[in-house]
């Protein structure tokens, strides 16, 4: 027989660790994603290896994945804190979450397996038990192997909707890279869908828009796949522009349930020095006319930003997505980039008819200085922001916050994760963001990696840094158990707006801060059970105001 534990979501396991069990009672509102584990394996010594068939009996849905083991040669920077998993050595750390094949499962003796569970009410049943149970199968015998029952509470309330403003940057070329199609082929468009969707289910209600191809994460001198939407066409009184391609993407992005639309970066990364790589149809046939050879503050460039953006406005204003249109500057100028970025702003703020520049930066000199009066701090940077009582502030993490505050690389804790929500609550941000929903690239772009194989960019990256979702076959995007993270903050933020609307927002801080020091972004309990108990105790205070 096989031995089973019942986990809870924010538990990683490992071959050869003894996993916690938790109690099979898990509790949720009517309309969230309530998720758990099931660790298995054989007794040490046994001789078999059978493949296991799942059978589930469930009132609510009720979806099935295994856990897989993703190779991770880099778990975390050198300065890392110890707040890691495995000692930060490298190894097999669970990860991707796969469709269970029709084989069914493998059992190994004295290694654990896990198999991860979604409960999905949406919002079809009414508040109550339903117990759920599971049983493991021996394909070759049809002897049951093991079996185990799960409840799940449902409360009589739904989560509100989600007024976060949530980005991680979607990459297509990376997409159209990795699976070898053509920019812009029905391929392209149906596999670049399929990644969107997954990203708005999972929380993430602003996507990148390539309306010219993003200048991020780009060597110097070097160019990623051109993934341009607009069409220009340089002429000899000036320009012209076509939107047919765009006009598909908010299409698309509709379909998907997309609500903001965040425009390529109007220069390049950190610094705002030069224009962004920008093709166009001109008498010489297709040219690129703008990029590194093109200073920022040239006439030249200015005089195409003159034509470019009053005419992207118009047609924003034409499609209905003006009055959620977020602009860029230049990601991550340093502080002795401002003049070039207040040069850049000059060029194309007045142009944009209010809509809103936000910029990650950490430097608070950037907000002092009227250059950015939406800065996008770094969490370890974000004190200052924050003691400046800044309004609608955001934050955000990526490769360097890996010291202290929550990260989704693969090596931390599932609890070191998840507690993004409870933060985001206490300190009221707008929005966050994140540079990789699925950047699969080494450092700089400069070559594509297998992300199945490769989990640090090729030794760029903390493990898990540069992708939420692998790619998978027949051009699905296949989740992590850090994006499944980053949706339960979310619904954790979204139950704490629920019962601040039941009560007062001073009933939901004494929550979080009930028994532990006062949370900041760099200084909250470490221990998976502070985030699972403030959650239910979240629960339980919304219950009670029904």
């Amino acid at each position: 027989m096989l031995e089973l534990r019942v986990l809870s979501p924010i538990t990683k396991v490992f071959p050869l660790d003894a996993p916690e069990p938790c109690a099979p009672r898990f509790t949720g509102l009517l309309n969230e994603i309530v998720s758990f584990q099931i660790a298995y394996r054989l007794p040490e010594g046994t001789p078999a290896r059978p493949h296991l068939r799942l059978e589930i009996a469930s009132p609510v849905p009720l979806r099935a994945r295994r856990v897989k083991y993703m190779p991770v040669r880099m778990a975390a920077l050198p300065d890392a804190d110890d707040n890691y998993l495995a000692g930060k050595k490298p190894g097999l750390y669970p990860d991707a979450l796969i469709e269970i094949p029709a084989h069914g499962l493998r059992a190994l003796p004295g290694q654990w397996r896990a198999i991860w569970f979604d409960f999905a009410p949406e919002d079809q049943f009414d508040a109550g038990e339903y117990a759920a149970r599971i049983r493991l199968i021996d394909e070759e015998s049809g002897a049951l192997a093991g079996e185990v029952e799960v409840t799940l509470e449902l409360i009589g309330a739904k989560l509100p909707k989600q007024t976060l403003i949530h980005t991680r940057w979607l990459h297509t070329d990376a997409l159209a890279d990795y699976y070898g199609i053509e920019v812009f082929s029905e391929e392209y468009w149906s596999i670049t869908e399929n990644f969107v969707r997954c990203a708005v289910e999972h929380g993430i209600n602003a996507i990148l828009m390539p309306t010219h191809t993003p200048p991020l994460d780009t060597r110097v001198g070097t160019y990623r796949t051109t993934v341009q939407l607009v069409d220009v066409f340089r002429e000899a009184n000036g320009y012209r522009f076509g939107f047919g391609r765009l006009r598909r993407w908010v299409d698309m992005c509709r379909r998907c349930g997309v609500e903001y639309y965040e425009i390529a970066h109007l220069f390049t990364q950190w610094g705002a020095k030069f224009a962004p790589q920008i093709v166009a149809r001109t008498e010489n046939g297709m040219e690129r006319i703008f990029g590194w050879h093109t200073p920022a503050s040239g006439a030249e460039y200015a005089a195409f930003l003159d034509a470019y953006l009053p005419a992207l406005l118009d047609e924003f204003e034409a499609l209905g997505i003006a009055d959620r249109t977020i602009f860029h500057i230049s990601d991550e100028p340093g502080a002795d980039d401002l003049p070039n970025y207040l040069a850049a702003k000059a060029l194309v703020q007045k142009h944009l008819r209010g809509r809103p520049i936000i910029d990650a930066l950490s430097d608070p000199a950037f907000y002092d200085s009227g250059a950015v009066e939406h800065p996008v701090p770094a969490t370890d940077h974000i004190e200052p922001f924050l003691e400046r009582g800044i309004p609608d502030l955001w934050g955000y993490y990526c490769v360097g916050q890996g010291v202290n505050v929550s990260n989704i690389f693969i090596a931390m804790p599932g609890a070191r994760t998840r507690i993004l929500g409870a933060q985001l609550y206490k300190f009221d941000l707008k929005g966050f963001l994140h540079w990789a929903f699925n950047f699969y690239y080494a450092q700089y772009s400069d070559y594509p990696i297998n992300p199945w194989l490769d989990t640090d960019c090729d030794g760029f990256a903390p493990a898990g840094d540069a992708f939420h979702v692998y790619p998978g076959s027949n051009g699905q995007p296949v989740a992590s158990m850090r994006l499944m993270y980053i949706q339960e903050a979310l619904q954790d933020l979204r139950a704490m707006q629920l019962l601040e609307s039941l009560s007062d927002r001073d009933t939901v801080l004494k929550l979080i801060d009930e028994g532990v020091e006062p949370i900041r972004f760099a200084s909250y309990p470490t221990d998976d059970g502070y985030v699972l108990d403030l959650r239910e105790r979240i629960n339980r205070e919304i219950a009670k105001r029904l």
